[in-house]
């Protein structure tokens, strides 16, 4: 059904799929199912309702979310995300969103600060070859030796030349017009002379060769970037509406999930970087507004009173941060999880220490060892 939390309930109705290829079976969790769910919310008076949806039919599944509100008097908020097929659409759910809060049902959109994408590369879970038989074949090598593989001509030009087994696969990892090298510092606003088919037709070659070889850089650690969605007309001014809509609040940085594929826990300092001080490619934002949104707003939106401000009687929970110096790097392969199970982590430049209940936790980026914070069940 989706994550039980302290705070309430989280169902995905996403088209995520098994390893066997099946659908996650909440994609078509019933609305009596949900409707006693978000019953036991009301009857403990506490938690709210988060919801990701691939909203395929978008009025039917907002109508029948609006309606658990109306069940469990709790707040819900629900993923927007600008699609390729229908760009536009999220507006209309916004809208819809505004109009419920209007009635007096608690219901907030979240948006991501820059597009949902998947990175690309060598070392981590995917990239533009991942589905070609050769690279099958090699998949399990070690790192090193799966580099030296790939190093070599004659494994370069099969691999180059082979169809991938999924046409789907191809159009999300392959389509290169939407593939950028990521850079460093990294880039998630690319323009479309940046892309690895605008590349390939300023050096004369074939996309995939371009690719490959921007994949061997950094002894094969470099990474490519394709956005997914939020970026239909290759920009972020559509981010922009999407962040200063009144019935939005800023979130989706995932910092737990997909973490061979993306690293979106640097999203939220990427909101303090790129749309306060960075941008170029449009307009940008008031740093303190910014800072409001990522504090104040979504402690309230939550039910969190006792923080998002600095204040006499509220939480001392606090960045202090050297705006100039304040930089996201490139995303890093770390080999932590159990078993050493991979995982990518983003570090950021500029901040000075991070402060929970008046202790610092982490100064220049480096833990301290101090531990004061505590598990949270509620507002």
């Amino acid at each position: 059904m989706g994550s039980p939390t302290s705070w309430g309930f989280e169902p995905c109705r996403t088209n995520h799929k098994t390893l066997d290829g099946r659908s996650i079976p909440t994609l078509d969790a019933a609305e009596a199912e949900l409707a006693a769910i978000a019953g036991a919310l009301h009857d403990i008076g506490k938690g709210w309702i988060q919801v990701i949806s691939d909203f395929d039919d978008v009025a039917d599944e907002f109508a029948m979310l609006r309606r658990l509100v109306a069940v469990s008097q709790r707040p819900m908020a629900i993923t927007i995300l600008q699609r390729d097929n229908k760009p536009e659409e999220w507006r209309r759910l916004a809208g819809w969103i505004a109009e419920a809060n209007a009635s007096g049902l608690p219901m907030l959109g979240q948006v991501l600060t820059r597009p949902t994408g998947i990175l690309l590369g060598f070392e981590i879970s995917q990239n533009p070859f991942v589905n070609r038989p050769s690279y099958q074949a090699i998949a399990s090598l070690p790192f090193d030796q799966r580099i030296a593989m790939l190093r070599q001509p004659d494994f370069r030009a099969r691999l180059i030349a082979e169809a991938g087994d999924s046409q789907g696969m191809a159009r999300r990892v392959a389509r290169w017009d939407r593939i950028f090298p990521l850079g460093d510092p990294p880039d998630y606003e690319p323009a479309a002379d940046a892309s690895v088919a605008a590349m390939a037709t300023r050096q004369g070659r074939d996309p995939a060769e371009v690719a490959y070889d921007l994949l061997l850089e950094r002894n094969g650690k470099a990474i490519l970037y394709r956005p997914l969605s939020n970026y239909s007309y290759g920009n972020l001014d559509t981010v922009h509406d999407m962040l200063t809509h009144d019935a939005t609040i800023v979130g989706l940085g995932d910092g737990g999930a997909h973490v061979g594929v993306l690293c979106d826990s640097s999203a939220i300092s990427y909101m303090l970087t790129h749309w306060t001080r960075d941008r170029t490619r449009g307009a940008k934002v008031p740093l303190p507004w910014a800072v409001r949104r990522l504090t104040r707003d979504s402690a309230t939106a939550i039910g969190l009173t006792d923080r998002g401000v600095v204040a006499s009687g509220y939480k001392a929970d606090i960045n202090v941060i050297d705006y100039d110096r304040l930089q996201l790097r490139q995303p890093e392969v770390m080999y932590d999880l159990p078993s050493g199970g991979r995982r990518l982590v983003q570090r950021a430049d500029g901040y000075v220490a991070t402060i929970v209940s008046g202790v610092p936790v982490y100064r220049d980026g480096e833990a301290t060892g101090a531990l004061p914070g505590r598990l949270v069940r509620g507002a």
